[in-house]
């Protein structure tokens, strides 16, 4: 067997060639590997993973400076890893959350922060219910099929924000709260696609918890050793550095060519690449025109993953978790979370730069950004503790060409 695929990729003729090696395009490689297909990842970068990644250096053991939590109702990547032999451990929120709004700090328990005024607290029931209610009207397998669909497509976020929300309390943190999800702006983002998300993550608590919510967990070790262990099962069928510049469909079988001049010829493709990157691909014949319009439209978020170290929690002597939701158009950071090893070494704190804040730093020089992170952090916790990590990591997606964001 062991020949037989050598002299294939050595013939460069396969059954499937996926293009992409992040965990999608990967586990359809290994389903069908075990089915014998005969089967070939080309991945653009010289990692797998996609925008999942996970950076190991002497300072931070390993980091996750990509996609890295999973929480229940998640079932395939949580039976994907199992098979792998990984195992998760929860997020810490022990601990008190804290909300920090208006210039003041106000600690809490729960998925969201309270809610004081009683016609803000009508309006925010009010958001949630019938943000779930028209979720629920969407076909998960088809959400253009919704009684609503057109209507609901031609709205954006904002719009529905606006129409659904009475007040300005409620409207901001509806907008913080696409922010966090899509690491978007609510203008930018179609209701029905956004609606449809939340249905499929669980509904609007379940999306933003971390206890039996979205954030529950991460993997001992990295959620990079998801494709990291697949790569390893499927040996030589990944090859590295190898972009797909050319498809062509137009014969009997696909010639498909690389940015390094190597051609590969099969039977189907896997595309398992963000849609709009396969705009840097050359079709033949050309894409359908609706499709390549589609792809001209779907752009991908805006997001800086920022990780802090210290040499101690020091969070944690006033009964916070490190979890914080800051609103404040002046902060660059909008949400963190504690980012401390499971056995509680290497402590830290994990904030993201989203949307609109992400644009805005990405300009700055990175110690210009940890700087300003170290002063909203003492700020919000009222520590002066936090002007004095240890260690820093970031990860600007925007920049990763072969992600887009």
């Amino acid at each position: 067997m062991e020949s037989e695929e050598k002299s294939s990729i050595a013939g460069h003729m396969f059954d499937v060639v996926v293009i992409g090696g992040g965990i999608s395009g990967l586990s359809a490689a290994k389903l069908l590997a075990e089915h014998d297909v005969n089967v070939l990842v080309l991945e653009a970068r010289d990692r797998v993973g996609g925008r999942t990644y996970t950076v190991r250096n002497e300072h931070v053991n390993y980091v996750d400076v990509g996609g890295a939590y999973v929480g229940p109702t998640q079932n395939r990547i949580l039976r994907l890893s199992k098979e792998l032999g990984l195992e998760t451990y929860k997020v810490n929120v022990n601990e008190r959350l804290v909300q920090y709004v208006k210039g003041r700090t106000y600690p809490f328990r729960g998925a969201f922060p309270p809610v004081w005024n009683p016609i803000a607290y009508l309006d925010y029931n009010n958001l949630w219910r019938t943000m779930d209610n028209m979720g629920k009207e969407i076909p998960a397998d088809a959400p253009w099929e919704a009684p609503h669909a057109e209507e609901w497509d031609k709205m954006t976020m904002k719009d529905l924000i606006d129409k659904i929300c009475w007040t300005k309390t409620a409207r901001q943190f509806a907008s913080l709260f696409v922010n966090i999800n899509v690491t978007s702006e609510p203008y930018e983002v179609s209701a029905l696609w956004f609606l449809w998300y939340v249905k499929q993550c669980g509904g609007t608590t379940r999306i933003f918890s971390v206890t039996n919510g979205g954030q529950e967990r991460k993997f001992v070790g990295g959620s990079g050793q998801v494709s990291e262990r697949i790569m390893e099962r499927l040996g030589n069928r990944v090859k590295l550095r190898c972009p797909v510049t050319y498809v062509d469909q137009s014969g009997d079988n696909i010639i498909i060519e690389t940015l390094n001049h190597e051609t590969y010829e099969c039977g189907y493709v896997i595309s398992a690449i963000p849609p709009t990157l396969t705009a840097k691909i050359h079709f033949r014949p050309e894409l359908p025109s609706e499709r390549n319009q589609l792809i001209q439209r779907l752009p991908m978020g805006a997001i800086i993953k920022c990780m802090m170290y210290y040499k101690e929690a020091f969070w944690k002597k006033k009964d916070y978790c490190g979890c914080m939701i800051i609103e404040d158009e002046e902060a660059p950071i909008s949400i963190t979370l504690d980012d401390t090893k499971p056995d509680g070494s290497l402590p830290a704190i994990m904030g993201f730069i989203l949307a609109r804040k992400a644009d805005r730093l990405a300009k700055l020089h990175k110690e210009i950004r940890k700087k300003k992170l170290c002063e909203l952090y003492a700020k919000v916790l009222g520590s002066q503790e936090a002007l004095q990590p240890v260690h820093y990591e970031e990860k600007n997606w925007c920049e990763e060409q072969y992600s887009g964001g």
